[in-house]
């Protein structure tokens, strides 16, 4: 019953558990750095990823708002 009603909080926090972990893999196997997946600009701030810019691990454009090359951007540029 809880699960049911707070599935969503779960699977963040294990969002995030799993980025922080692949994201110091990285380092260690740089052959990963294409796994490192953040849901959404909370994750990668937890994180401390955030700002993410193209060509680092961890940047795509569902992250990246105003399609400059910087995801998660505190303030997004006009």
């Amino acid at each position: 019953m809880w699960l049911q009603r707070h599935w969503r909080v779960v699977a963040v926090g294990l969002a995030i558990g799993v980025g922080i972990g692949v994201t110091s893999a990285y380092y260690e196997f740089p052959g990963l750095k294409n796994f490192i997946y953040y849901p959404n600009c909370a994750a990668a701030r937890f994180a401390g990823a955030a700002p993410i810019h193209a060509g680092q691990p961890g940047y795509r454009l569902g992250l990246d708002r105003d399609r400059d090359g910087i995801a998660c951007e505190p303030y997004p540029r006009d």
